[in-house]
């Protein structure tokens, strides 16, 4: 029953359910979330400000990589222009440069880690 945690940028995102998928680091301790497990989805976890935005079911798990030329690799294989569009959406983002922005901040480039989604 993996918890995982949302920057409030994405709260309303993930409750009017614009946002149906997540990219994280793998775990190290390799209990990455699995199809079929429940996600409980929060905000603010380890604070006083912690907030509940829901649970949904996980359909899917795939390996990414995000690369800083625009590439993405999903299951190993390159992702269409058609698919990374598509992801930036249900990644709860507005424009491709907002993605890779967010994750040259938060992760540096190339980023490795699991794609999972609702």
């Amino acid at each position: 029953m993996p918890a995982l945690n949302f920057k409030k940028v994405f709260k309303n995102k993930i409750v009017t359910g614009a946002k149906r998928s997540t990219i994280r680091a793998f775990r190290k301790d390799g209990r990455d979330p699995c199809p079929g497990q429940t996600l409980f989805l929060y905000t603010g976890m380890r604070t006083k400000s912690c907030e509940k935005l829901g649970q949904e079911i996980c359909r899917r798990t795939r390996p990414i990589r995000i690369q800083a030329d625009g590439v993405i690799q999903a299951g190993g294989k390159p992702m269409s222009a058609r698919e990374r569009l598509a992801l930036f959406r249900v990644d709860g983002f507005d424009s491709p440069a907002d993605f890779f922005d967010f994750f040259e901040t938060t992760h540096g480039l190339p980023f490795e880690g699991v794609l999972i989604e609702w």
